[in-house]
């Protein structure tokens, strides 16, 4: 079985502020996961905040950042376990995040031998 990120993706910071009924939603969804033992990592909520984040770059360089260009606010993410990638997708789907106008991005993440 594969691991994949499943990284929760806000337009508006403004929308994280779910109610108490969009919590239990998601609860509810990520219970569904673990049940199937197909939850690795349940993630962390990742509040963007100006001046919260740096970008190091070559030569130590350390910038503010990475947002010259933000269009979208990573507000979250979760690892599960899936045969594939489609399979990933299929719980991806099931996200309340959708409702609010969010996205999820859907990674493999690669384990070396």
């Amino acid at each position: 079985m594969k691991e994949f990120t499943l990284i929760f993706r806000l337009n508006d910071i403004a929308d994280f502020k779910p109610s108490p009924e969009q919590m239990q939603e998601r609860m509810a969804w990520l219970a569904g996961i673990a049940a199937q033992h197909k939850l690795a990592d349940k993630g962390n909520t990742l509040l963007p905040t100006p001046g919260s984040a740096k970008a190091v770059k070559a030569v130590n360089m350390v910038i503010d950042g990475p947002y010259t260009e933000v269009k979208e606010f990573i507000v979250g993410y979760v690892v599960v376990k899936a045969e594939d990638i489609d399979e990933a997708v299929a719980m991806a789907k099931e996200n309340p995040i959708f409702k609010i106008g969010g996205s999820v991005e859907v990674r493999e993440i690669l384990k070396r031998d």
